[in-house]
């Protein structure tokens, strides 16, 4: 049996006007979709607890099978996972955005898409001016941090503790993620709870920091946004996850450009599948990956493909451009796979976002999302198209999102 799991990411929304009262998905043509819809079962899904961040880091662990209320510990330790850092029994990580605010209004969690080499040459700054000159003053404390560059704005900060000096930080520590501050005020939103004045601190300090900086003084002459803060969020210590083959008895590979996924993968013992032209962004190759894909069949018994376009786009508010990314991603993705699975007997292939994204708000939502399952063993329904309506007529639900992996591996 070959396994195939390709997640949209916040694929799922509500009803918008300018597209005559549908969603993206229902306005998208996805000729793959529908016809996979009338060879399969639509049903919905909840991947994000009322009680837990509507996120991604909580929503992809429901999805792959992971209970978040036994196994998450927060975002940013997943991609630590994802860039091979080890964090001992009293290490945290910290998610580290660059972002630009404006009279306190978050104008962009991205920092323009700051590149990476911008993004690494800020926090050796803020490394060298925030932390080591604390450190030289005397505190004890500073010297336990080291910010960790990673993918354009999307970097960490590492907490090194011991018995003796642990982590100032607990579960009680209480930070909001950027993406959901989009266009609003962040002047309530800093971090609260134990250990947050350090948060709070860096992220202040990086301000002026940032403001004369020669990497944001050379984006603004070329007309870009600069990164005008530190964005500090996402913290938790490290998670214990048991192996997808410990819980299945079956091997899989991911496929991503985001280090999220790259982290669960690496944590649940899933080698990943570097794609060269993969940006996480509305510019992917999604030709690339659908050969990967393919190709990775060959190797593994599951193959997930996850593609972040369509939150991007969402989160832009550009349903426009989430409509391109799913007929993209039927085309390129969905329809070679779909033919490479029928060559290799028996198969099953689920297609589900990890959550929902409102392009009206440009934010991740908690709520029911759609999903797909098609394949040996799996009885169509009545349902000739996917999306998010045809999917709540199935009548068909996963209360608890981490029950479908076990109805979609042993059915």
């Amino acid at each position: 049996m070959k396994y195939v799991i390709i997640i949209p990411d916040g694929c799922a929304d509500e009803p918008i006007e300018a597209l005559g009262g549908r969603t993206p998905l229902q306005a998208a043509h996805l000729p793959a979709l529908d016809r996979l819809a009338s060879q399969g079962s639509l049903a919905l899904a909840n991947n994000t607890p009322a009680h837990l961040p509507a996120g991604s880091e909580v929503a992809n662990l429901c999805l792959l099978g992971y209970d978040p209320d036994v196994y998450f510990t927060g975002r940013a330790p997943l991609e630590a996972a994802a860039q091979g850092i080890t964090l001992g029994e009293h290490d945290w990580a910290v998610r580290c955005n660059l972002v630009t605010i404006e009279d306190q209004t978050m104008v962009d969690f991205t920092a323009d898409h700051i590149s990476s080499e911008e993004g690494a040459e800020l926090l050796r700054a803020a490394q060298a001016e925030l932390l080591a000159k604390a450190a030289a003053a005397g505190d004890v404390m500073a010297s336990r941090f080291e910010f960790v560059p990673g993918v354009s704005y999307r970097n960490l900060l590492i907490y090194r503790g011991d018995a003796s000096t642990p982590a100032p930080f607990s579960s009680d520590t209480r930070s909001q993620a950027p993406h959901d501050l989009t266009d609003l005020s962040v002047a309530n939103d800093f971090p609260r709870g134990p250990g947050s004045e350090w948060l709070v601190r860096l992220m202040s300090e990086s301000e002026e920091l940032f403001a004369s900086h020669p990497v944001n003084q050379k984006r603004i002459a070329e007309g870009k946004r600069p990164a005008t803060h530190l964005w500090l969020w996402g913290l938790g210590g490290a998670p214990q996850l048991p192996s997808f083959h410990q819980r299945y008895g079956i091997n899989g590979a991911m496929i991503t450009a985001v280090d999220l996924l790259r982290g669960i993968a690496a944590l649940v013992g899933w080698p990943r599948i570097e794609v060269a032209g993969a940006t996480g962004y509305l510019d992917t190759d999604y030709e690339a990956k659908g050969r990967a894909a393919v190709e990775a069949l060959e190797q593994y018994d599951v193959v997930c493909v996850h593609i972040e376009a369509p939150d991007e786009a969402s989160h832009e508010g550009r349903h426009d451009e989430k409509i391109k990314a799913l007929q993209s991603i039927d085309k390129s993705i969905v329809a070679p796979l779909c033919e490479a699975l029928a060559k290799h007997g028996d198969y099953r292939i689920l297609v589900t976002p990890d959550h929902p994204t409102f392009c009206s708000t440009k934010k991740h939502t908690h709520g029911m999302v759609p999903l797909l399952m098609a394949g040996t063993g799996i009885d169509a329904d009545s349902q000739t198209s996917y999306d998010e309506i045809t999917a709540e007529a199935s009548g068909r639900r996963f209360d608890h999102g981490w029950d479908l992996m076990d109805a979609f591996i042993k059915l």
